[in-house]
């Protein structure tokens, strides 16, 4: 993919510049401290993909996109969280990276672009569709409304049929989605998938048995098939409890 890059900070382009050369079919084809200038390229040029800041002297990031007839797949990349909800309301924006990105985040960033350039996934309504991540808040999809969820009091996701169940300390989420949808928006430090149907947060847990582990008042099977990686993945993140250590260890 042919990309470009709109920041005013010149580290910004840099650590953007950086982390595409990582990707090899990603190839930055110029860099612009402003949206005008790129205005002036895009006119004459063609790109697949753009990197773009939301707050630019003058010309904000959706400023700019309001200018383009036909574009492009865009990536927001900015330091400010708070304008996601505004950001998933222009179809051609792909993904909402909040600074500093590492390199993981950026990665899922490009599978994404890439598979909608490749028009591999199938296009959803938007009732079904399960929105991305920005900062620590997960965005879903619900009754064509965009709803933020503090990732962090998510303690279960449970699957239901052709529906998900997010559950959280202060309220349940029905989302007409997959489960591996919101899996791959959630950070592996802190969910692990341990049953076809159920993802937990691994902080939230308060028991565990041989084949299950208690979650509030949730008792969760764990798959004999995804014993052994649970116990290692939990042995891992919660090694400074004792407790946890010693029931893994019987």
């Amino acid at each position: 993919m042919n990309c470009i890059l709109i920041d005013d900070e010149a580290t910004a382009r840099l650590i953007i510049t950086q982390l595409c050369s990582s990707v090899v079919n990603l190839n930055v084809l110029e860099e612009f401290p402003n949206a005008m200038q790129a205005i002036k390229y895009l006119n004459q040029n063609e790109v697949d993909l753009i990197f773009l800041d939301i707050h630019m002297p003058d010309f904000t990031g959706f400023d700019f996109i309001e200018t383009l007839k036909n574009p492009p797949k865009i990536i927001l990349t900015t330091s400010d969280p708070n304008f996601a909800i505004q950001a998933f309301e222009y179809n051609c924006i792909v993904d909402y990276l909040v600074k500093p990105i590492t390199q993981e985040r950026f990665d899922k960033a490009i599978q994404k672009a890439e598979a909608k350039q490749s028009n591999s996934v199938v296009k959803e309504s938007s009732a079904e569709k399960v929105e991305t991540t920005s900062g620590n808040d997960l965005y879903v999809n619900i009754d064509r409304r965009l709803i933020k969820i503090d990732i962090s009091s998510i303690y279960l996701v449970e699957a239901k049929g052709d529906y998900i169940q997010v559950k959280t300390e202060d309220k349940n989420y029905t989302v007409h989605s997959t489960l591996k949808k919101i899996e791959d928006k959630l950070p592996d430090n802190l969910f692990l998938k341990v049953h076809r149907s159920y993802i937990i947060n691994i902080k939230k847990i308060i028991d565990i048995e041989d084949n299950s582990v208690l979650i509030k008042k949730d008792v969760i099977p764990v798959s004999r098939s995804n014993r052994p990686g649970v116990n290692e993945t939990l042995k891992f993140a919660l090694n400074h409890s004792s407790t946890v250590n010693s029931i893994l260890s019987q």
